[in-house]
């Protein structure tokens, strides 16, 4: 009965109840991702409206997403990231109720959204510090790549399920269902009993520990680099997907079914990506990290260069194996090499840098592309993301980094 179970899940058993309660979740994040433009335009919205609901859930990043750590690394993080689901479960019920009754507005929903993303900056960074307290060191990556499975395959099932659910109870019962997941995420996080961090100090004044944070941060360089390199990502490369794809698609590529067509061959690639880093161990994280950032920053090359729309979704296919790979290294490497009693903290100028930064690459996509066409604007975005990355691999920290998760099977094999 264990064939084909990871290990991981086997043998950690805080980690597995963890898991549990994230499996339903995050595949009901994706259905509510596909759910909320159609529910912003089912009231009246524009294609205006659509970008403002989903930059009012983004733009909190800019302003809390520090706060945000820092609390997660004063509180149980487990604690906090339960209240948060608690929170952005409640506030998903009340856009679903509005829509359901009719009395949505579209200032409804950009001030629900925004709350939203306040709750969802504390959830983050306690998500990034917690994994280290409920798996054993030499886990770790497997653990970042079985959760990473979870958004991968979010999002090949997750627009299936929701556009079944639009038709049959419109937008606002597919928010609802949003609503329940993180409900019963908060269920399973309420029966967790992780370790205490190791070198936890006396609770430190509030902005010291902010500045601590900070310390953290750029005593590493390769801590900083990295982040450079992934919000080059976030805010350079990834509104070619959010932004002038479905756009392109639009004009060219038969819509959202051309589109779709896209987005699974990115889901498809990510999945095998976290299958193999679920497998194979890496000894050097960050040198193939930057080469799978590199590789991950040509989609918005591969959605200019058109118009065969099977090749574009093959090609989408490798570079969602690359930003699976990129992403549970990375965060594995945080995870391994920061102080446990400061990785929320860590994590959260991660978070800022990229998820609260892409924002601001979300709102002039569209300008910069009006202003000198689309396809030479995302043949740029290529342009500007693969050397940032591979930039990465010319600093000696980088490339001396070595992953602790790749050691112990070595030990065992001598003892």
């Amino acid at each position: 009965m264990r064939v084909g179970v990871p290990s991981v899940l086997r043998e950690e058993p805080q980690f597995a109840r963890y898991f549990a309660g994230q499996i339903l979740s995050v595949l009901g994040d994706r259905i509510s991702m596909v759910a909320l433009p159609f529910a912003v335009l089912s009231i009246g919205g524009t294609a205006s409206d659509v970008g403002l609901v989903a930059a009012a859930a983004l733009v909190p990043f800019l302003l809390f997403a520090l706060v945000g750590g820092v609390w997660a690394d004063r509180l149980p993080r487990h604690r906090v990231m339960l209240a948060s689901d608690l929170v952005r479960g409640v506030l998903q019920a009340a856009i679903a109720a509005l829509l359901l009754s009719g009395t949505a507005r579209v200032w409804h929903l950009a001030v629900l959204m925004g709350l939203f993303g306040i709750a969802d900056t504390f959830f983050t960074p306690a998500a990034t510090g917690l994994m280290p307290l409920v798996v054993s060191p030499h886990r770790l990556q497997e653990a970042n790549a079985l959760r990473g499975f979870t958004f991968s395959t979010g999002v090949v099932i997750g627009p299936v399920l929701a556009g079944a659910l639009i038709a049959a109870f419109g937008p606002g019962g597919a928010i609802a269902l949003d609503a329940v997941t993180f409900w019963v995420s908060a269920y399973f996080l309420a029966r967790l009993k992780p370790r205490a961090p190791e070198g936890a100090a006396e609770r430190a004044p509030f902005l010291r520990q902010l500045v601590d944070g900070f310390a953290e941060v750029r005593s590493r360089s390769w801590l900083w680099a990295t982040m450079g390199v992934v919000s080059v990502y976030h805010v350079i490369v990834l509104p070619s997907v959010f932004v002038l794809g479905p756009v392109l698609a639009e004009q060219e590529f038969g819509g959202a079914a051309g589109w779709a067509a896209v987005v699974t061959g990115f889901g498809v690639g990510s999945i095998a990506g976290d299958v193999v880093a679920l497998r194979v161990r890496v000894r050097r994280p960050l040198i193939v990290a930057a080469v799978a950032f590199a590789v991950a920053s040509c989609q918005a090359l591969i959605i200019g260069a058109g118009p065969n729309l099977a090749v574009i979704a093959a090609l989408e296919a490798v570079t969602g194996v690359a930003v699976a790979l990129a992403f549970t290294l990375w965060e594995t490497a945080l995870q391994e090499h920061v102080p446990q009693a400061s990785l929320s903290r860590v994590s959260s100028y991660d978070h800022l840098v990229s998820t609260g930064l892409m924002a601001v690459g979300l709102a002039v996509a569209g300008p910069v592309a009006d202003a000198f066409g689309m396809r030479p604007t995302l043949f740029a975005m290529t342009a500007v993301g693969v050397p940032a990355a591979l930039l990465l691999l010319a600093l000696p920290a980088v490339r001396a980094l070595r992953s602790a998760s790749a050691e112990p099977r070595v030990a065992a094999a001598t003892a």
